[in-house]
């Protein structure tokens, strides 16, 4: 039957005109894939017209190729001959970059014609010789292969793959010169299908990427789905499988993060292969042109009066130490500090007068304006950006965020509470400002029983008070599961106060809350009472243990005869991060496209791309107040 199906329907196409079809032998080797990718059609067009490729598809078995009524144009290719070279000696403040856009000739052309630069900075005085191309156009026919489609708004790399069935690699392939960030209007080469076969988007589904080395349990971790599901909802994985940067179809509603548990740390020291120096830039508003230097003690006072001050220049020391860690694993790097002075007029000055586009990695701005200015400058180059003490306005795709969003951490905490074994009692209390917070709870914990702060009769306002008796017999022996959101200092002191009150006897009551912000660290707070209710939150860090052994906090306290700050710590987590994962690959992308999962002193990494941007930082801590200390909680 099956043979009868392809007689007919070659028979239908040679009826339809020679020209919309054509022959190809397979060869020893080759795939559907490869053959589909060869032709720019997708494999679905290819086994409806043979069939019998699904089964017995070995070399020397002749498939027939749909070739598209579309007509093509013949497009200009550019072709360059290389015809001579000219000196050129190398002034003050010439760069590679600048070289290269003086002449119209790349980096690396020039590098390929002056060796040296490969292991050496460009210096005044060099003679160096700089190529000369001679450029021939001609006309290119791409046998129909490919047509030319203008870009739609809203659309990004990943939908016009998805929607032309190839992968985001094959349509860069297709397109060398497209831009990092399509525009509407813009025209690229996609493949010459029918326009019926082209794939809707759909608002009702999210869309994913497929990672390298990705298979289906990685994705059943990250996405919930089983393999039948995904294939369900993508039937081209039936035929092909899965593939790096193929993108899928998953529910609206399915979350592609991992689990707090579902990883192993990775020890990046034990992977150590590109030994090349690490080329870092720092920049942080140091703002040193307020600061007197010639005076000691002004300069002692600013320190100890400016906070800004004070958590850059901890930062700062926690990133030297990391270099000199680094260094003792034989990781060199060149770092280079910029004074950002918190101004984006400085940081576009920082811009024009530096080539960053060989750098590896560039940590900060501080500021969400001037860090938006880095980011976006130097995205053309694909140099990363790590945003390392704030969220960024956007995630650009050479963007790292190591701060995980307040949903992420929502989540964590969520769904650490629904693991609890006992499958304890939950009580949600919460303020009028969160009350929209509150019903989400409850619809994540349907047999919750809700509690509201009073609103006061007389200014119809939040009074920031519950009254006891809304408490009376909430409580009953055994386990209890309370959350608690609120911004509001007085509200947080008393709910706390009267909760510990009803720890009696076998009655449990461990406190919890989706944000802990201010408001769980007022002067009216007793920590006695947060230890006694075991209080339990998210965070993007955890506090170091003093009583272990840890070398780089007995280097600190060596030092400086105290113990690091968060900050220290944080410079020193996040650039040790960095340096290892750029000694493990080639650049930042590379170490970050497995998911894999890094720790060091107080916090973690582990980046996930997002369909829409860069790389942002999903691993989370759930810690507890246990005995007068903030730990790590494993359970509830």
């Amino acid at each position: 039957m099956k043979k009868l199906l392809t007689v007919i329907l070659i028979i239908l196409g040679l009826n339809l005109g020679a020209q919309n079809y054509i022959e190809h032998k397979i060869k020893e080797g080759e795939t559907i894939e490869s053959i589909a990718k060869k032709y720019l059609v997708t494999p679905f067009d290819i086994l409806a017209l043979n069939p019998d490729a699904k089964t017995k598809f070995q070399p020397n078995t002749v498939l027939i190729i749909p070739n598209s009524k579309i007509k093509n144009e013949p497009i200009n290719e550019e072709s360059k001959e290389l015809i001579g070279y000219r000196t050129h000696k190398v002034k003050r403040k010439e760069t590679l970059y600048g070289l290269s856009k003086k002449y119209g000739v790349s980096e690396d052309e020039i590098k390929k014609a002056n060796r040296f630069l490969y292991s050496e900075n460009l210096k005044k005085g060099d003679k160096i010789r700089i190529p000369k191309y001679k450029t021939f156009i001609s006309k290119v026919s791409l046998k129909n292969t490919v047509k030319k489609y203008k870009v739609q708004p809203k659309e990004g790399k990943w939908r016009i793959a998805y929607k032309f069935g190839i992968t985001v690699e094959e349509l860069e392939a297709l397109n060398p010169n497209m831009k990092p960030i399509l525009q509407p209007g813009d025209e690229l080469n996609v493949p010459n299908i029918e326009d019926k076969d082209e794939k809707p988007i759909e608002s009702e589904y999210n869309y994913y990427e497929v990672l390298p080395k990705e298979g289906f349990y990685r994705l059943k971790i990250k996405t919930g789905l089983t393999q039948e599901e995904l294939e369900d909802l993508n039937p081209e994985l039936k035929e092909s499988g899965l593939k790096a940067g193929m993108v899928l179809k998953i529910p609206a509603n399915a979350e592609t993060t991992i689990g707090l548990s579902d990883l192993e740390t990775t020890k990046l020291e034990s992977k150590i292969k590109n030994f090349k120096v690490k080329k870092i830039a720092l920049m942080l508003p140091y703002r040193l042109h307020r600061i007197d230097v010639d005076s000691v003690e002004e300069a002692k006072e600013e320190i100890k009066t400016n906070k800004l001050l004070s958590v850059v220049l901890d930062f700062h020391v926690g990133v030297r130490m990391a270099l000199d860690s680094a260094k003792q694993l034989g990781i060199s790097t060149d770092l280079k500090v910029f004074d950002t002075e918190r101004q984006p007029s400085t940081v576009s000055e920082i811009l024009s007068d530096n080539d960053f586009s060989d750098y590896d990695a560039v940590i900060g701005p501080m500021e969400e304006l001037c860090f938006d200015r880095v980011a976006s400058s130097l995205k053309r180059d694909r140099v990363p950006v790590i945003a390392a003490l704030n969220n960024p306005k956007e995630v650009y795709a050479n963007v790292f965020q190591t701060i995980p969003d307040d949903k992420l951490l929502q989540n964590a905490i969520i769904d650490f509470v629904k693991a609890d074994s006992l499958k304890s009692k939950v009580v949600i209390i919460a303020d009028q400002s969160h009350k929209a917070v509150s019903e989400m709870l409850k619809r994540e914990f349907t047999n919750a029983k809700q509690i509201y702060s009073q609103i006061d009769k007389k200014t119809d306002k939040d009074a920031h008070f519950i009254y006891p008796v809304q408490l009376e017999n909430v409580f009953q022996p055994g386990k209890t599961i309370v959350f608690l959101e609120t911004n509001n200092g007085a509200f947080a002191s008393s709910v706390i106060s009267m909760l510990n009150a009803l720890v009696i006897d076998k009655t449990e009551i461990v406190l919890v809350t989706l944000d802990k912000n201010k408001a769980f660290e007022g002067k009216d707070i007793d920590n006695n009472n947060l230890s006694n209710l075991k209080f339990h939150y998210p965070s993007i860090h955890k506090r170091f243990d003093e009583q272990r052994s840890n070398g780089f906090v007995k280097a600190y306290k060596a030092e400086f005869g105290v113990s690091p700050s968060k900050y220290v710590a944080r410079g020193f987590d996040i650039t040790i991060d960095i340096l290892l994962r750029l000694a493990a690959e080639e650049n930042l992308y590379e170490a970050s496209k497995e998911v894999i999962e890094t720790e060091y002193i107080e916090n973690k990494f582990r980046y996930n791309k997002s369909l829409f941007g860069g790389y942002v930082n999903e691993a989370v801590y759930i810690v507890k107040y246990d005995d007068l200390k903030i730990v790590e909680a494993s359970k509830l």
